[in-house]
């Protein structure tokens, strides 16, 4: 395994590629451990031989790194989801819209702060979540619409509203503050404001208490966007 991640190595300081003999003397290995390996990095998708006979990286190096730019996010934005979940006492949630979809990113929960029980994923129940209606009133109307024509809205609790134009009314709150009343499960209510500044990934952070608890959170909406705000910087910084 380190002999390959040296080899790695040597093929990503050539951004034009380089042939496998100079990639083994860079590496300080034997030739034919050289070919042994890059066949094997070919075979898996980490190296690619061009046809003038050099070697660059794979695509599924491009993958990785992708993948390890969403853990870094996720490396910073625990830790101000936690510091929102125990000031408030409340479980707290942070979305993205990635791919026409709404994807839960992060949960930050504990044995006093449970999380909502997921029995129907966010990504077929946005009409009736507090941090899926957050989401859909940041899109524009062509988007949000699209949205909803490919996401029935399903009655899952007597709260839940299942009119789109009842629905899209409810989007237009005026502090940008999005509230769920029992309309995603009985027994919880949730509230969610956006992470975006206009440029770049569409998201929101939501809580979810005991439905009593929802006008001190409302009262709390500053400190939510506070922490929204921390979030989107984070999100910036990673871009």
């Amino acid at each position: 395994m380190q002999r390959a991640l040296h080899l790695m190595e040597a093929v990503a300081s050539h951004p034009s590629g380089a042939p496998a003999k100079q990639l083994a003397r860079e590496a300080r290995l034997p030739l034919a451990t050289t070919y042994h390996l890059l066949r094997t990095l070919a075979h898996e998708g980490y190296a690619t031989r061009l046809s003038d006979g050099v070697w660059v990286l794979g695509d599924r190096v491009q993958s990785l790194h992708g993948r390890s730019r969403m853990q870094q996010v996720l490396a910073a934005v625990r830790p101000v989801l936690t510091g929102l979940r125990d000031e408030l006492n409340v479980a707290a949630y942070f979305s993205l819209h990635v791919d026409d979809e709404i994807q839960l990113i992060d949960v930050a929960d504990g044995p006093r702060t449970p999380r909502v029980d997921l029995w129907v994923g966010f990504a077929d129940a946005a009409h009736a979540t507090a941090i899926g209606k957050c989401v859909l009133n940041q899109l524009d109307e062509d988007r949000r619409r699209d949205y909803l024509a490919r996401h029935p809205l399903v009655d899952l609790t007597p709260h839940t509203i299942t009119e789109p134009r009842r629905l899209l009314e409810s989007l237009c709150t005026s502090d940008g503050l999005s509230l769920d009343r029992e309309e995603y499960a009985l027994g919880t209510g949730c509230a969610a404001v956006p992470v975006a500044d206009g440029t770049g990934p569409v998201g929101a952070l939501a809580v979810s208490c005991r439905p009593g608890r929802l006008p001190k959170i409302e009262a709390a909406a500053q400190r939510m966007r506070a922490t929204a705000a921390q979030i989107q910087r984070t999100l910036t910084l990673a871009t």
